[in-house]
């Protein structure tokens, strides 16, 4: 491999280290709001639970979905919560009480400091509803609905920048399921409020969600022709699985992500082209994460309850290599993927599991850990000669995959290796020709041993970073040994630049 300091990819967004919180199982109630529970403050928020996010190093969160946002009335999670109605959750075969709403989100955020980011529904609601939620947020005061926001507690304003116009519409599980027409002029019209409420707000339209569905074939094509005059962003929602143990493929998963980012990056490029619009679309992978297999919806019609434990999978070790896998994607995509969400964030299919009486870490959490902390500045292509292996679903790959990040005024360059080799070692040599004077600052290894290892309650600590032993700068060249299937963090002091 080969990195240099003038092979720059795009600066690093910090939004890209975000991730999701939506009313599906415990992942609201249970999760991060537990109100009466000795662990919780004095608003419900779990105090142990926003230990474990601060850490994380999440940025933004996207609320209120997911799935649960098409059925969602906004106006049911805002007044006293005495008088709040709860409401069926289609989407997830549950009740909501409401009791955890607008306010209780902005306020959890606040409080974590990270950006809240909304989903509207354009699934069974619309444009005036959408727009009454974006006068209710954003408005200083003076009208009706402003006004009430005042009255409600919060004398300030949310101001809430970035906002997802409906989620999944494609999709036939969605209430409000819509052809690519249908939505594209429904988030046109949208967004066309939005901008005469707010030019600078920042607009994500709902992209194409499962290559399986018969609309995939046009879906970008024709929403992003009636959107791309106002929207800011594309949506790409992936979950990658590993099939009928097939650790090989699985390892790989990266590539999948690759090609759902470039699907849309042409996508939205041809749209701009043909509409245009003198400006690139960007890309906001707002879900994204690893698939374990969903619990069944209850057969009996009669329970609905307000805590079900949906997708509350055990993570492993190649779970948490596959998780570092796709943020090297996103990072070698910086220049037009300038927003990504983990999904979700506590207990379903999430990096932190919590019970009534504690958390835990699962090993996806680490990876994520590192990146969000050490993936600063610039993102550098890096140049990569590796054999190719074998995979059942992608064909044939590089074993090994890379993203460098270069943080100028820390002064590190950070390098996130791949070795998605089930069975083989890897010798890499990495050669810094703009770094003579670079020292190892760091070197840490996820994986490497038994792939389905996992974390627990009882055993939190199995699967977490460990030093990487068998790495040293030779010359101008990083010498490192890779264990099979493993994620790989190296932290390189780069106390000067080499003059011309």
């Amino acid at each position: 491999m080969a990195v240099d300091r003038d092979q720059a990819i795009g600066r690093i967004d910090r939004r890209l280290f975000g991730s999701f919180v939506e009313h599906l199982g415990r992942c609201v109630y249970g999760g991060i709001y537990a109100p009466g529970s000795p662990l919780s403050d004095s608003s419900g928020f779990r105090e142990d639970v926003a230990t474990l996010i601060r850490d994380l190093g999440v940025t933004t969160v996207r609320y209120p979905g997911g799935n649960f946002v098409s059925g969602y009335r906004w106006e049911d999670g805002v007044g006293p919560r005495e008088a709040r109605p709860s409401r069926l959750n289609l989407a997830w075969h549950q009740t909501d009480p409401n009791s955890f709403g607008l306010h209780e989100f902005v306020d959890w955020s606040r409080k974590l400091g990270v950006e809240p980011m909304l989903a509207v529904n354009l699934g069974t609601r619309g444009i005036a509803e959408a727009l009454d939620l974006l006068e209710y947020s954003n408005h200083p005061g003076g009208t009706t609905l402003s006004d009430q926001r005042i009255a409600h507690g919060a004398a300030s304003p949310f101001g809430v920048r970035m906002w997802c116009l409906g989620n999944e519409p494609d999709g036939p599980w969605q209430l409000g399921h819509k052809t690519a027409l249908e939505y594209g002029r429904l988030a046109a019209e949208t967004a066309r409020g939005f901008r005469q409420f707010d030019p600078k707000l920042e607009l994500v339209v709902a992209g194409q969600t499962a290559p399986w569905l018969p609309s995939s074939v046009d879906w970008d094509r024709i929403v992003l022709e009636e959107t791309a005059e106002f929207a800011d962003y594309v949506a790409v929602h992936i979950y990658v699985e590993e099939l009928e143990r097939d650790i090989q493929t699985f390892l790989a998963s990266g590539v999948d992500l690759d090609g759902e980012i470039e699907r849309a990056i042409a996508a939205a490029d041809a749209a701009a082209e043909k509409r245009g619009v003198g400006r690139k679309l960007a890309v906001s992978v707002d879900e994204w994460g690893i698939w374990r297999g969903r619990d069944p919806n209850p057969s009996t019609p009669e329970d609905w309850p307000v805590e079900r434990r949906i997708g509350e999978s055990v993570y492993t070790a190649g779970d948490a290599v596959v998780t570092g896998a796709l943020i090297v994607s996103l990072l070698n995509h910086a220049d037009r993927v300038t927003c990504a969400c983990q999904s979700l964030l506590v207990n379903a299919g999430a990096p932190i599991r919590a019970e009534a009486d504690g958390v835990w870490r699962q090993s996806t959490y680490h990876p994520f850990q590192l990146a969000a902390r050490h993936a600063r500045g610039t993102a550098l292509r890096a140049t990569i000669e590796a054999p190719e292996m074998d995979t059942g679903k992608y064909g044939r790959v590089s074993a090994i995959d890379v993203a460098a990040t270069l943080d100028e005024e820390g002064g590190q360059l950070v390098l996130f290796l791949v070795n998605r080799s089930a069975s083989e070692v890897a010798r890499t040599s990495v050669r810094l020709g703009s770094w003579p004077d670079a020292r190892v600052a760091e070197a840490l290894v996820i994986g490497g041993g038994d792939p389905w290892e996992t974390n627990t309650r009882e055993h939190p600590d199995r699967v977490i970073p460990r030093t990487l032993s068998e790495v040293a700068l030779e010359g101008d060249s990083l010498e490192a040994i890779l264990p099979a299937a493993s994620w790989s963090v190296v932290r390189l002091a780069t106390p000067s630049r080499r003059q011309p």
